[in-house]
C-alpha cells in the first residue's frame, strides 16, 4: 500500500537497479564466439549467471578473473578450455554504456530533492564502471550487493537502501528489470515497477522539474 504526500507523489525516494536499466552491454562479441564454437546465442550467460556461478562473484567473495574460471570450470565437457575461457573472458569484457534517457529521468529526481538510491546485485568493479559511464554524481548513495554481502531479493538489501535514502519503505520507489526483486520490494510496501523501458518512468519521473 502506498501512502500520497502533500506532493502527490506515492514516494519520497527512488530506488533504482544499474543493469538492463541504466546499464546496457554490447554482447556482439561474445555471440559471433559463441557460434564459432557451436553454441546458442546466450549460452555463456546461461552457464555465467548460474546461481553457482554468479552468487559469489555477486557477493564480493570472488573477483572477475576467478569468476571465469568458474565459467571455464562449468563448461567442462562442453567445449574446450580454451575455448571456454575466451567465451568467459568476452563476456567479463562486454563494453557497456549508459541510457541517456534514463540517466536524465534519474537526475530529475535529484534535481526535485529526492534521494535516489542504487540498488543493484553487481561486482567490486561498480565504482570504476560508474566512473567510466561519468555516473559517479548520479545518486546520492550506492548500495552493491558485492559491498554490503547480500544480493536482491533478500529483504536486508532494501532496507540498507531505504535507510541510506532517509524514507519509510512504503515511500520508496522501487525500478529494477527482475518481476523478482521488484516483488520482494513491493512485499516490503515499495511502489514498484518492472522496467522494459524509459517509457515505464515517463508517468513518474518525466514531470520533474530538470536541472
Amino acid at each position: 500500500m502506498t501512502i500520497s504526500s502533500a506532493s502527490g507523489r506515492p514516494f519520497d525516494a527512488v530506488l533504482c537497479d544499474v543493469d538492463n536499466v541504466i546499464r546496457f552491454y554490447d554482447s556482439s562479441r561474445l555471440t559471433e564466439l559463441e557460434h564459432a564454437a557451436g553454441l546458442p546465442e546466450g549460452a555463456t550467460a546461461e552457464v555465467a549467471f548460474a546461481p553457482e556461478v554468479d552468487a559469489p562473484l555477486m557477493l564480493g567473495e570472488i573477483d572477475m578473473r576467478q569468476w571465469v574460471e568458474a565459467i571455464v570450470a562449468a563448461f567442462a565437457g562442453r567445449v574446450p578450455e580454451e575455448r571456454a575461457r575466451e567465451l568467459g573472458e568476452a563476456l567479463a569484457a562486454s563494453p557497456f554504456h549508459a541510457d541517456d534517457e534514463v540517466v536524465r529521468l534519474l537526475r530529475r529526481a535529484r534535481a526535485a530533492r529526492l534521494p535516489l538510491v542504487l540498488v543493484t546485485n553487481a561486482t567490486v568493479e561498480l565504482e570504476n564502471d560508474l566512473a567510466a559511464m561519468g555516473l559517479t554524481d548520479l545518486a546520492d548513495h550506492v548500495v552493491s550487493s558485492a559491498r554490503v554481502g547480500v544480493a536482491k531479493p533478500e529483504p536486508k538489501i532494501y532496507e540498507i537502501a531505504a535507510a541510506l535514502a532517509g524514507v519509510p519503505m512504503e515511500r520508496c520507489l522501487f525500478v529494477d528489470d527482475t518481476r523478482e526483486n521488484v516483488d520482494a520490494a513491493v512485499a516490503l510496501g515499495m511502489t514498484g515497477v518492472v522496467y522494459r523501458g524509459p517509457a515505464d518512468l515517463h508517468p513518474l519521473l518525466g514531470g520533474l522539474p530538470e536541472r
